[in-house]
């Protein structure tokens, strides 16, 4: 997602670097640049002239920071202007403070994720400490009843018990008391969706609205489909004045436009995105970190999010003594993988560090995938006896050969894991040496503050 949009942005930018100052030229140059970047992302032709009209003037006669290059300075006026038009932090957050059950409403075409999102935001809200129970009342797709059903026995959550004959109204309002009764703060209601926008379908949600009285309507979107899935989600306003729009598939590769254009054209944020099929692969939208990922920037708060949320902070602060005390082993190497492999799929975290969008593109993942190769490191670890993991310095010839067959790989490859862990070691004696492991500001007094008061049990 964005991928070629960030590529072509970033390539903007580097042409204004090295000129002394903005003028009306470059400004103009460079906006032609944006604004074809952006159509060619299939955002909404008049969000784009509204958002290249807003940048042009505020660059146009604008001083350079002393701080700042050209070129860093209309970056900056650009990631400004983005987050305006992504909207505001407070926008995207659920509204959940109101007398239980809050009633979310899920709507959208059949095929955009409903049914999906419905269990992955009850995963999301289970972690929160709420207590969600998901009401099926898709009834004219007995698959849609059994998914949802599915979903909640995987994630541990309870859910109505619809049949197919059963009439939506009737179920809602069932589920409703009985949620009241029964201690449940939020419900979540997947609508029936169809393939295209009918008048029966919207007069049945109409009705569903009116016998729930929902805090949240929540538009689902697929963002693969770009202006088609905006000027739908503008449909399902006018109908139903939705209060949020959740975007999925935002990890395959669309051009973006959808993300850009559908609150400027409903007027309504968007609150969540999917970026995966597992069910913690949802995640609360924020505008600014969005707009530095577009401009090639990352995501750093993301990440550390990421990673006080799935990494172990006892066994973090444990990896920091071990390699502090050079007792760092190879057993310990593949349970820190296994950890890191919790954030998500490797490309992702990479793509939140600042500046590494633009490496990965130099790299031909068919060849180097790191997912494969995190995959393979972990076969001939997992080969080893618990012997061999506490000590590399038994792996002789004769071992690395039976490792290599026990994981599908070659001696080769068992050989090249051995250097890339004793350089490891060899780097990690360095930063020790220069007091990086130290008290004050040293890595170890980092690792306890990222990690401060999220210690698992």
């Amino acid at each position: 997602m964005f991928e070629s949009l960030t590529s072509k942005l970033e390539e903007t930018f580097r042409k204004l670097r090295g000129q002394g100052k903005l003028n009306e030229k470059n400004i103009q140059d460079a906006l032609k640049d944006v604004r074809m970047s952006l159509l060619e992302a299939d955002v909404n032709f008049k969000v784009v002239k509204q958002f290249i009209q807003d940048i042009s003037e505020r660059s146009i006669g604008t001083e350079v920071m002393k701080s700042l290059t050209p070129g860093q300075q209309f970056i900056k006026i650009v990631h400004d202007e983005m987050i305006r038009l992504l909207g505001s932090e407070e926008d995207t957050a659920l509204d959940l403070a109101h007398k239980p059950p809050v009633v979310i409403m899920v709507v959208g075409l059949q095929g955009s994720g409903k049914t999906t999102t419905c269990g992955k935001m009850a995963y999301m809200l289970k972690k929160q400490k709420r207590r969600p129970y998901l009401v099926p009342a898709d009834v004219y797709r007995p698959a849609a009843i059994s998914q949802l059903k599915t979903l909640a026995k995987q994630i541990g959550v309870d859910v109505w018990d619809t049949n197919p004959e059963d009439d939506p109204v009737d179920v809602v309002e069932a589920a409703l008391s009985y949620a009241r009764k029964n201690g449940y703060d939020t419900l979540i209601v997947d609508t029936a969706g169809r393939l295209h926008i009918d008048e029966d379908m919207m007069a049945e949600i109409t009705d569903i609205k009116e016998a729930l009285d929902p805090k949240e309507i929540l538009f689902v979107a697929d963002a693969m489909t770009g202006q088609d899935a905006v000027q739908v989600a503008k449909t399902f306003n006018d109908h139903l004045s939705i209060t949020g729009v959740v975007l999925t598939k935002m990890d395959g590769d669309a051009r973006g436009g959808a993300a850009l254009s559908i609150r400027s054209v409903t007027g309504k944020p968007v609150k969540l995105v999917g970026m995966g099929e597992k069910v913690d692969r949802l995640e609360r939208f924020y505008p600014d970190r969005i707009a530095s990922r577009i401009l090639g920037m990352g995501d750093v708060l993301s990440l550390i999010e990421k990673a006080q949320e799935n990494y172990d902070a006892n066994k973090a602060e444990d990896l920091q003594r071990k390699l502090i005390e050079d007792d760092f082993t190879l057993e310990d190497f593949l349970e820190h993988m296994q950890q890191l492999r919790k954030m998500g799929p490797i490309t992702d975290l990479l793509d939140k560090i600042p500046g590494m969008s633009q490496q990965m593109k130099q790299i031909d993942l068919t060849k180097n995938d790191p997912e494969k190769q995190m995959r393979r490191v972990e076969a001939i670890i997992l080969s080893m006896t618990p012997e061999e993991r506490r000590n590399h310095n038994i792996l002789n010839g004769s071992r690395r050969k039976r490792i290599a067959r026990g994981s599908g790989t070659q001696v080769q490859d068992v050989n090249q894991l051995m250097k890339d862990f004793l350089e490891m070691k060899k780097m990690m004696r360095r930063l020790k040496k220069f007091g990086m492991f130290g008290g004050g500001g040293g890595i170890g007094q980092k690792v306890r503050g990222l990690f401060k008061g999220k210690k698992k049990k």
